[in-house]
């Protein structure tokens, strides 16, 4: 299989476009990826690579008990270059939480990382479902947010409790496409937008992406970014897919900014209908 480049923006040249911009910091990728599922170490690496990410998600729980697959986690990969998104997995309750979001913050010093204090706020009590606790997470927001977290908490496409995390000052939204690891892909597209249109904060959609052409359209609904864990670390080849996610988050986002045609009832000729030539 050939070698794969690390993915580098090109096609943001024809529109002017800001970084993506989160809690005073800012990034030139709009794919956030993550580092569990993976076959192996090899894997991971090649497709965090390929993918051109900036910001890799890391469940906390799972370093610190050394989980199968995380052990060597922290080694595997070069901080220097890759932002920790430490997140809460695992985390059943507000309390679980705000103990667990805390270990992430140390992690992410002994990494090297002293001013980091993003965090990605889960607060998961269904096992089956995996759907986030509304109220949970709204109060373990709040209460990290006062110990001076850069919160970025995963939710339901709930509108209103996007505003309501908004208002608490987080530092994103992270609304799920569609329950996590399901590759369902865009389910909540009208929901999503609602957010997009009233957000002060990124939005970052998160779960259920199984595509490319799926993660484009979540981008072309105006989302700022995507992250995307098991459709890369599952697919046949990671790297391969970890490529093509990053080329459609670009795509998606460039035809955002494009600005689509308005959806018509009926056909409109693409052919000048004067100067004919008749019979």
């Amino acid at each position: 299989m050939p070698t794969l480049d690390r993915t580098v923006s090109t096609a943001h040249s024809l529109i002017a476009d800001s970084p993506l911009a989160i809690a005073g910091r800012e990034f030139r990728s709009r794919l956030m990826t993550g580092t569990g599922k993976y076959r192996n170490f090899d894997d991971m690496r090649r497709s965090i690579n390929a993918s051109g990410c900036e910001i890799v998600t890391v469940a906390v729980r799972r370093i610190q008990t050394n989980a199968p697959g995380h052990e060597g986690l922290a080694e595997a990969l070069d901080w220097r270059k890759i932002w920790m998104l430490p997140n809460t997995a695992g985390c059943q309750t507000a309390d679980e939480a705000v103990r667990v979001a805390r270990l992430g913050r140390e992690m992410a010093k002994l990494l090297g990382q002293e001013d980091n204090n993003f965090i990605k706020l889960e607060v998961i009590p269904d096992a089956k479902y995996l759907l986030p606790d509304p109220i949970g997470t709204l109060e373990a927001a709040e209460r990290l947010i006062k110990e001076g977290f850069a919160v970025l908490p995963y939710i339901n496409a709930d509108p209103l409790l996007a505003k309501r995390l908004q208002e608490a000052g987080c530092a994103t939204v992270m609304p799920l496409a569609s329950p996590i690891g399901s590759g369902q892909g865009l389910r909540n597209a009208d929901n999503i937008r609602i957010i997009v249109e009233n957000a002060t904060v990124p939005v970052v959609v998160d779960a259920g992406i199984g595509t490319p052409s799926e993660a484009a359209q979540a981008m072309e609904l105006g989302a700022s970014a995507l992250l995307i864990n098991t459709a890369i670390a599952q697919a046949e080849n990671a790297p391969a897919m970890a490529q093509a996610m990053a080329m459609a988050t670009e795509a998606g986002r460039l035809a955002y900014l494009a600005g689509r045609i308005p959806v018509k009832a009926y056909a409109s000729a693409s052919s000048p209908t004067t100067g004919l030539v008749t019979g």
